[in-house]
């Protein structure tokens, strides 16, 4: 027999890892599993009270709280987790709350679906939030929320007002990314750079920087910065 369904008041935070799809090109499926499995370790570490990871899928995470200021605090965890994590990719994330219906482990409805739209809308390396969070969450030591203007987002009727959660603290060390894998390198400590165009790439790998080096143009306009 299913488990009944019932409607419950949740806050969702969805976080992906920005350049998966270029990580594993780059490096094979082998080291691509062993960075989703390492993610979900990160994870599972920075939850805060009242935030539980749901399900992963891919290199995607959605993770549930009873409290806007939990899934936030979650989300900076995480971001200043994987940010200290070495030769690794950037994270993005998407916040909302609202009602959804839950079954068993599993939750369905608009609300979860806007927070999908939302992490979907987010750089490498941002989180973003809905109206509804930044009014709820209240206070959050060191936080504060930058507006973004309304967003249409794709088969929702009304735009949505998005913030971005920004944290007064930083780590204190410049990371860039890696134009062919998208990890995150330190600029000092980088294994190869390049100087193309006016700028100096920085790679994980000298089998990234010769990956470049033989189409320098294709990864020069696709290079995201960090």
């Amino acid at each position: 027999m299913s488990a009944a369904a019932t409607e419950v008041e949740v806050v969702f935070l969805i976080a992906d890892l920005a350049g998966y799809t270029a990580l594993t090109e780059a490096h094979g499926d082998a080291h691509a599993a062993q960075a989703i499995g390492r993610y979900t370790e990160i994870v599972q570490a920075v939850l805060q009270p009242s935030a539980q990871l749901i399900e992963r899928v891919g290199d995607e995470v959605l993770v549930v709280a009873a409290e806007p200021a939990a899934a936030v605090r979650t989300a900076l965890a995480l971001r200043e987790a994987v940010e200290r994590e070495p030769l690794f990719p950037t994270v993005r994330s998407g916040i909302h709350a609202g009602t959804a219906v839950k079954q068993g482990n599993s939750y369905f409805g608009n609300a979860l679906n806007l927070a999908a739209r939302v992490a979907a809308h987010a750089r490498a390396g941002q989180i973003l939030c809905t109206e509804r969070v930044r009014a709820s969450a209240g206070a959050v030591d060191g936080v504060l929320y930058q507006p973004l203007g309304a967003v249409r987002f794709k088969n929702v009727v009304d735009p949505v007002d998005v913030f971005e959660v920004v944290a007064g603290a930083t780590l204190g060390v410049a990371m860039v990314l890696d134009p062919v894998c998208r990890m995150q390198v330190r600029p000092d400590t980088a294994p190869a750079r390049l100087p193309f165009a006016e700028r100096t790439f920085y790679f994980c790998s000298f089998d990234c920087a010769r990956a470049f080096s033989e189409r320098p143009d294709h990864y020069a306009a696709t290079a995201p910065s960090a």
